[in-house]
């Protein structure tokens, strides 16, 4: 019985999901669409909209107040999620957050493309909306 458990394994110790979870994030954030396994595109979606809702949120508390410090912790602890990597953290507040600023949510989306040829795996299409 699986009575909350809540996550995938796939396959991993928490280290490999861990990097696995950072690469698929940085490569979605860096290209907007990335193709995948079905298993591992909803794993990371969740982590995508978390970090792209914590920069809009910043971002929105620090126009209303007007001052950009204030966006200074969200982007640090962005950040820290992303591997310090400054380059993406700045991609991430500075074109793609603002994109969402009026969307509640929902910021990928998942494409079915058909079964892999090698092993069956399903294999998806996500992308940034």
């Amino acid at each position: 019985m699986r009575h909350r458990v809540s996550g995938k394994k796939l396959s991993r110790n928490s280290g490999q999901r861990k990097a696995l979870r950072l690469n698929l994030a940085v490569a979605l954030f860096t290209h907007g669409r990335i193709q995948t396994t079905q298993a591992k595109a909803v794993f990371v979606r969740g982590h995508a909209e978390r970090l792209i809702t914590i920069a809009k949120r910043a971002l929105a508390k620090a126009e209303a107040k007007g001052d950009q410090m204030i966006a200074v912790h969200a982007r640090r602890v962005v950040a820290s999620r992303l591997n310090n990597d400054r380059v993406i953290v700045q991609k991430l507040f500075d074109e793609i957050a603002p994109r969402y600023a009026e969307r509640p949510g929902g910021y990928t989306r998942i494409y079915k493309l058909g079964p892999r040829r090698g092993d069956n795996a399903e294999m998806v299409l996500i992308e940034l909306v």
